[in-house]
This record gives structure tokens, sequence and C-alpha cells, in this order.
């Protein structure tokens, strides 16, 4: 029992951001999952972040009502930027969400009065505990699990596969696209709420481009062929930096390297299914 005290005092920090990057990487899957490539959800979680954060300090709100305010701001923005941006897709979708993102820093910078500006919030209350992150990762999953299994979830892939053939089918495609984004949103802004509750301290330059590539690339090498996927890429390249720092200077060298070759020879992400049955009827 001390050696888990220990190791708990030493590492709790870490292992709660596994719970919170797992979040993340859900949260770009939904948009993915309907055939989105939006890049906001960085910008979603500092939404949710210094939501949740002004909402304990300045309000005096309790930490459940913060959190609920860190998933409905980021919702209601994604609500109301999803009716002219939706209407992109591929990379100019990409290049609209990430200059969203771009505004919501500049944003942060200027409101110095709430935001800190460049400074930053010091000083957030140390709310989440373990259970916390546990509970909004396994309420996640389930939702995303029985959303994956129902209409809305089969009208998510036919609109990836392809969105005209799913309109002439009779499926609201600006309807689901917005539901997925604003999903997104909202499970950014809990990942951003839970984990402003837990490093005491936030600022804009933690929800900028590289947080947004960062989140993507958690998706991408785990894969979007179901839930285990994002969570298995969040849980990697978070892990990845702690386990190479003995490399020291080239540990990031070594970092990238790791994630090209998974890249390169896993092209369908970590978590792929079809390869798991292949792999299980061989040994039959």
């Amino acid at each position: 029992m001390e050696a888990f005290d220990n190791f708990w005092a030493v590492y709790s920090n870490l292992v709660l951001t596994l719970g919170t990057n797992s979040l993340l990487a859900l949260s770009i899957y939904l948009t993915l999952s309907c055939g989105m490539l939006a890049m906001a959800n960085g910008a979603f979680m500092g939404i949710g972040a210094y939501t949740a954060a002004l909402l304990t300090m300045n309000a005096g709100m309790p930490f459940p009502v913060a959190l609920a305010g860190g998933m409905a701001a980021p919702a209601l923005v994604a609500l109301l930027m999803g009716g002219p941006t939706l209407r992109l897709s591929g990379v100019y979708l990409a290049m609209a969400t990430l200059a969203f993102g771009e505004v919501v820093r500049i944003f942060i910078l200027n409101t110095e009065d709430w935001t800190g500006g460049a400074l930053g919030l010091n000083g957030i209350p140390p709310s989440t505990q373990w259970w916390h992150v546990l509970l909004a990762l396994l309420l996640a999953c389930a939702v995303l699990a029985l959303l994956r299994c129902s209409k809305v979830g089969r009208a998510f892939e036919a609109i990836k596969l392809d969105e005209t053939a799913a309109g002439l089918m009779g499926i609201d495609v600006n309807a689901h696209k917005m539901l997925a984004f604003v999903l997104g949103a909202m499970l950014a802004g809990l990942a951003g709420a839970l984990n402003a509750h837990l490093t005491f301290f936030i600022g804009p330059n933690e929800y900028g481009f590289d947080r947004g590539v960062e989140i993507l690339t958690m998706t991408i090498l785990g894969g979007i062929n179901g839930l285990m996927g994002p969570i298995s890429g969040a849980v990697i390249l978070t892990l990845l930096p702690e386990l190479l720092r003995g490399l020291a200077d080239f540990r990031n060298v070594f970092n990238g390297l790791i994630l090209v070759v998974i890249v390169l020879f896993l092209p369908r992400g970590l978590w792929d299914p079809a390869r798991l049955r292949a792999l299980l009827g061989r040994r039959r």
C-alpha cells in the first residue's frame, strides 16, 4: 500500500491526464466519424477550462455546476459557429476551425480582467479527483457506444462514406453534422474543465494550434474504427514523452520516429477490429 501511495503521489497528475486526453481524443473522434475534419477542439477545451475556472473562482459555484458550465459554453459556441462553418468540407473546414481557435486565443489574451491575459489564471481550486475523470470517461464511452449502434450513428457513418448519397437517402446531413460538432465541443469542454481543476493553472497558449494538432494525432494514431482507438492513441501519445524521458535531448526525436513507424505500418491506426479478427482467425 505504501508503494502505491508513493506512486500516486508522483504520477497522479499523469494518470489523470491520460483520462482527460482520452476525452479529447473521443471529442474529435465524433466529428471524424461524421466525415468532418474540424480542428476546433483545442479551442473548445480552452473555452470549457476558462468557463469552469471562472465559475469556481469568481462566482463561487460548486464543482458540478462548473463542469456543467464548462460543457455548456463550448456547446453554445459550436452551435452558433456551426451554421456557417459546417457548410465547408475537407481542408477548408480544417482551416476555418483552426482560424476560430486563433480567434479564441486572441480573445483570451485581450480580456485580461476576466482571463488574466497572457499571464493566465492561477490558483484554481484543485477539485478534480480520480473518480471524476474515470466517471466522465466511462459515461462518455457508454453514450458514444450507444450512439454508434443507433440510427444516428449509422447516419454518421453514411455521411462519412458519401454525403451526397446520404442526403438522397433522406438523412438530414446538416443536422447530423451539427449534432456531432456540438457533442464533440461538449466533450472537449468537459476535458478542459477537469484539467483546469487538476493543474491549478491555465494559460491561452495551452489551447492553440499545437493542442489542436495533438488531439487530432491522438485519434489518427489510435484509429477511428472503434472507441478504443482514440483512447489507445491518447494513452500512447501521453505516455511516450514520459517513457522516453531518460533519452534527454533526443527524447522528441525518438518520440517522432515511433509515431512515424506506427503510421507507416499501421495506416488504419493501432485499433483495427478487422486486423484483430484476421489475426484471431489465423490462430484458429
